[in-house]
């Protein structure tokens, strides 16, 4: 088992609020810092400082920490033209001496969209297809050789496709609850497969629908990661868990009442993690609201990561 922190710096956050959680995360042993790829802020309140570049983000982090890989859960498919993303994702890559992970999704978030002048198609998938078919290619194409691609939203013509990542096989994220295009997409191209804030029996069906996709396409289902992503609020004692519910604006029991979340001490986060591992998952991502509470880190770091199953 993996255990990654996963944030949302477009809710108040800057860089130097996410470097400091990044060497915290780093200094007590996740496996990840993982951050959304947002420009917007969701929740109601002051929109200041505004939002950060995701992969500008990920490049200062993959200078300033040394161990921790990072990555993206998961970028837009709308944000970035495919070779632009290939280039950045691969230089983040060389950058972090090989500890980058790429998680990339359809986009959904329209009023961002529009407050930042970004197109927003009604239909997506397609180029999040092209997007995928375009970037592992041009990674996986040989130095020396020229990569091509005709389709029907993008076109290369005669590239070199370098920079090349150091990794000989960036780890490749994609996920989501649609119940037949995503798992296919999964299988085609996806090293890991993630399912976010849905209750277990949920989990355990798309997960199913998943291996399902994996064995229509040929593929061995053991060869894709399963993962989980929790909204999670930790503490060792309820008074810690109803202050940190109040900092973020709502009462402990809208997060204890949330079927995909993970609430309260060490022994009840270790055994929802357990009941997820006995689903099939491989990793689990910590989606932690409030950057700036390092005592939450340290609390799951030093508390809870140590009981957890590996």
């Amino acid at each position: 088992m993996e255990y990654c922190l996963f944030t949302e710096p477009q809710e108040g956050f800057d860089y130097d609020d996410q470097l400091a959680f990044a060497l915290a995360a780093e200094r007590l042993g996740f496996d990840a810092y993982f951050r959304s790829d947002h420009y917007l802020r969701m929740a109601p309140g002051d929109p200041g400082p505004g939002g950060t570049d995701a992969w500008t983000t990920l490049a200062g982090l993959a200078r300033e920490t040394s161990t921790i890989r990072l990555g993206t859960l998961v970028s837009s498919a709308t944000h970035r033209i495919p070779g632009v993303l290939a280039v950045q994702v691969a230089q983040v890559d060389r950058m972090s001496g090989g500890r980058v992970e790429f998680g990339l999704g359809t986009g959904w978030f329209e009023r961002e969209h529009r407050a930042y002048g970004i197109p927003f198609p009604a239909k997506r998938f397609g180029i999040l297809e092209e997007q995928l078919e375009i970037i592992t290619g041009l990674w996986q194409t040989p130095v020396g050789e020229r990569y091509d691609f005709a389709g029907r939203h993008y076109t290369v013509e005669d590239s070199p496709a370098l920079p090349k990542p150091v990794q000989s096989r960036v780890p490749v994220i994609v996920g989501g609850g649609g119940p037949s295009r995503t798992p296919a997409i999964a299988a085609r191209f996806a090293t890991e497969f993630n399912i976010g804030f849905v209750a277990e029996d949920v989990v355990a069906e798309k997960f199913a629908g998943v291996r399902d996709a994996c064995e229509s396409a040929g593929r061995d289902p053991e060869t894709l990661k399963l993962s989980v992503a929790m909204p999670t609020l930790a503490g060792a004692t309820d008074a810690d868990l109803e202050r940190r519910a109040a900092n973020l604006g709502r009462p402990l029991e809208a997060f204890r009442d949330a079927p995909g979340g993970i609430v309260g001490g060490r022994d009840e986060i270790v055994a929802k993690v357990e009941r997820l591992r006995a689903l099939g998952a491989e990793r689990v991502y910590l989606q932690l609201l409030d950057i700036r509470d390092l005592e939450q880190v340290e609390f799951l770091g030093t508390e809870v990561l140590p009981h957890l199953p590996r």
